[in-house]
């Protein structure tokens, strides 16, 4: 997500009644702060919001209503704005209360204090689920895996909590506890897992070059998510691999919870030469596109990995490059997030996340709650980071493969 005016894959409106009946015209109901502020997010949602039926519901009456809800101080207008939201079903279009919008800023730019997991609510069963870890974070120590279930934060029921009050009593101040009740995916176990908080740098990129056989040099790239300093990394590790001689290339975007727009389309066009990376998709139902605009850095082979983990940001990534023929997807099927947020600041430093579009892949597949089908489908059991890339991990052996055939035929022609 992106500040006002950007995408992540930020006046008050007085209803005024005209009244003819002896030219007399009442005077605008003055309204409190609190009143305000519920205002300012109706009129946001009601201009952006993807669905213009609002999920069905009387949007206007909505307004009138949550009015009319008593609302004393900030607190109040908070609760009265999350149950306005509420009405839309869609929890990605969400409140961010002013520590949690600004712990969003701070991820999004870099670093973060907390355990360092990305997580995700069902939006119908309420059930809490880890995307993925950040690797080298106390949650990725500690063997937290994709899909595993987080049941109690501190012994609060997680079906009780929206995602970001769960997100928010994760974090907290470096060296500090949290005990999350985990149900791990693999085996259905059930512990209690007490976690130290930390300050977490988020570099987004791993990268290294690997000698296959005798002379084949393989580029190994690991993207953990799409940050403000994510396009700037990959630009860096493709060119210094490039340097080394490396001949093909290895994505791996499995466990990748997406991030910044912007940064996917950057990155996409450091593979692509001349392609539409993705379509977006209004209210309206108009189609904006996002072109490759000459600037790809490589031309080498390539296969990317994915996995239930992979999502939003990642799949409009993964998306591109399959279905403009460049890359080869191995591994799961991804999340399936086919939605766009745009951030908008609010006046007491509070932050408003609104869904304002879908988004197609080039070959017009909307993935949303489908996800992406690889080409080479390799079910996964997850294994913990530091197996990842080793002869342990099936879809990474399985793209070393194919792309030394790759290479080996491109010699020979």
């Amino acid at each position: 997500m992106m500040r006002r005016g950007s995408f992540w894959v930020g006046l008050l409106v007085v209803l005024q009644l005209a009244v003819g009946w002896m030219g007399w015209t009442p005077p605008a109901l003055a309204l409190t702060e609190e009143q305000k502020l519920v205002s300012e997010v109706w009129r946001i949602v009601n201009r952006s919001y993807v669905d213009e039926t609002f999920n069905h519901q009387n949007w206007w009456k909505v307004r009138l209503d949550a009015l009319k809800e008593r609302m004393d101080d900030r607190r109040q207008a908070y609760d009265t704005i999350e149950k306005m939201l509420a009405r839309l079903d869609d929890p990605f279009t969400r409140l961010l209360r002013p520590e949690q919008y600004k712990t969003l800023q701070i991820s999004t730019a870099g670093e973060l204090t907390g355990v360092g997991l990305q997580i995700a609510l069902d939006a119908q069963t309420k059930v809490l689920t880890v995307v993925a870890p950040i690797a080298g974070t106390p949650a990725d120590v500690a063997g937290l895996l994709p899909g595993d279930r987080i049941l109690n934060i501190d012994g609060i029921d997680t079906t009780r909590l929206s995602l970001d009050e769960a997100a928010n009593r994760m974090r907290g101040p470096a060296g500090s506890h949290v005990v999350l009740r985990v149900e791990h995916q693999l085996d259905g176990r059930i512990d209690d897992i007490d976690l130290v908080r930390d300050r977490i740098a988020l570099n987004p990129v791993y990268a290294r070059l690997q000698t296959v056989g005798d002379s084949e040099n393989i580029g190994y790239i690991r993207l953990s998510q799409f940050s403000a300093n994510a396009a700037e990394e990959m630009k860096r590790a493709i060119e210094d691999l490039e340097n080394q001689g490396a001949q093909a290339y290895i994505l791996d975007l499995r466990s990748n919870p997406g991030g910044l727009l912007q940064a996917g389309i950057e990155i996409a066009r450091m593979w692509l030469t001349d392609s539409t990376i993705v379509y977006t998709v209004n209210r309206q139902a108009i189609l904006d596109s996002f072109e490759a605009d000459g600037t790809a850095l490589t031309n080498d082979p390539l296969a990317v990995l994915v996995d239930r983990g992979t999502a939003s940001a990642s799949e409009i990534l993964a998306g591109a490059l399959q279905d403009n023929g460049r890359a080869t997807l191995i591994g799961d099927r991804t999340f399936g997030k086919g939605l766009i947020q745009s951030l908008f600041d609010l006046p007491d430093d509070s932050g408003l996340a609104v869904t304002v579009a879908k988004y197609e892949t080039p070959n017009h597949r909307d993935i949303n709650k489908l996800g992406i089908e690889p080409d080479i489908v390799i079910p996964q059991t997850p294994i913990p980071r530091d197996r990842l890339a080793t002869p342990d991990d099936l879809p990474y052996q399985t793209a070393v493969e194919l792309l030394t055939q790759t290479s080996v035929v491109a010699r020979q022609l």
